[in-house]
């Protein structure tokens, strides 16, 4: 039996990018039980791709009943309804197997991963407290995206409450060339080592012929391995996330391509809870950036979270996923 439900988990007080800014994320929780044994899964329907809660529960719904991971692939889309299924499928085939995920997809055992920690868009001052207050995270993650100068005086900020961090910013498609021409040089000279996603994805054949200051991570550009031939000449690396790859199964296939094709990895997430981590916590062993901080925004998690501490964040409990 398939069977698929929204849940609402608040945020940590507001958390903005360039988009929007929001007060809770709407996650669609799905599991898969047969043979009583059931398996769980978790995915995030975003607006930026046409996805609501209805359409991603609509398109769960029109599943056969028994349906696999290997036919999924065929019968939905990238996007969230799959990455939900697939990994509920995943985390089923565990439990019935008695075989951790890692095992089964024959990959080495996990181990903890350093992790980014989100500062959510805001004025200059508030960004600055923000990192003072997070400063021992040793990766942080800036959300830009507006005027040139004011994105500047946020990363200045940042840096000064932060000195020591490692920085990523974040524009989410909200420069145009010319705003991130003018501020790549000083992203560079402030320690930036990676931008994602500085121009709108159908607007980033610009970036062939600029130059960059600063590594480039193609985000809202990259969603599956049919993404990458048109990245090359564009970004250095791409943002592997499940709700784009469609699960699981594409992020793994998706991973290596980028790395036969030259790519550094990322693996990020949608804001969400524990259980859409423990399967992407797969996918970033090894990564050169790992941003998978959602439950770390939220106010509340699921029951046995995954676990956060100096060393990052730790595969998951059985008991949550895999």
């Amino acid at each position: 039996m398939l069977n698929a439900t929204p849940r609402d988990f608040p945020f940590d007080g507001v958390f903005a990018i360039s988009r929007n800014a929001r007060t809770h994320v709407t996650v669609v929780e799905v599991t898969v039980t047969a043979e009583g044994v059931t398996g769980h899964g978790e995915c995030v329907p975003y607006g930026r791709y046409g996805e609501t809660v209805g359409s991603v529960l609509a398109q769960i719904a029109s599943l056969p009943e028994g349906i696999t991971r290997d036919e999924l692939q065929h019968r939905l889309p990238p996007g969230a309804a799959r990455n939900g299924v697939d990994c509920a499928l995943w985390d089923w085939e565990a439990k019935r197997a008695a075989t951790p995920v890692w095992r089964l997809a024959g990959l080495a055992k996990p181990g903890p991963m350093p992790t980014a920690f989100t500062l959510s868009l805001a004025n200059p001052e508030a960004m600055g407290a923000s990192a003072a207050a997070h400063a021992h995270m040793p990766l942080l993650k800036i959300k830009l995206g507006g005027e040139a100068a004011v994105d500047l005086d946020r990363l200045r900020a940042v840096r000064a409450g932060a000195p020591d961090a490692r920085l990523i910013v974040d524009a989410n498609e909200g420069w145009d060339a010319a705003t991130y021409a003018e501020l790549g040089p000083q992203l560079a000279a402030l320690g930036v080592a990676l931008i994602e996603q500085p121009l709108p994805a159908g607007d980033d054949e610009a970036l062939r012929h600029l130059p960059r200051p600063v590594p480039l991570c193609a985000d809202e550009s990259c969603h599956d391995r049919p993404s990458l031939p048109g990245l090359v000449g564009k970004y250095d690396a791409v943002n592997i996330k499940l709700d784009k790859t469609g699960g699981l199964t594409e992020a793994l296939a998706l991973r290596q391509a980028a790395r036969d094709a030259g790519f550094g990895i990322m693996v990020g997430c949608m804001a969400a809870s524990s259980l859409a981590m423990a399967p992407a916590l797969l996918v970033a062993q090894g990564a050169d950036f790992t941003d998978l901080d959602g439950p770390l925004l939220l106010a509340e998690d699921r029951a046995h979270p995954v676990r956060y501490d100096a060393q990052g964040a730790h595969p998951a409990d059985p008991q949550l996923w895999g």
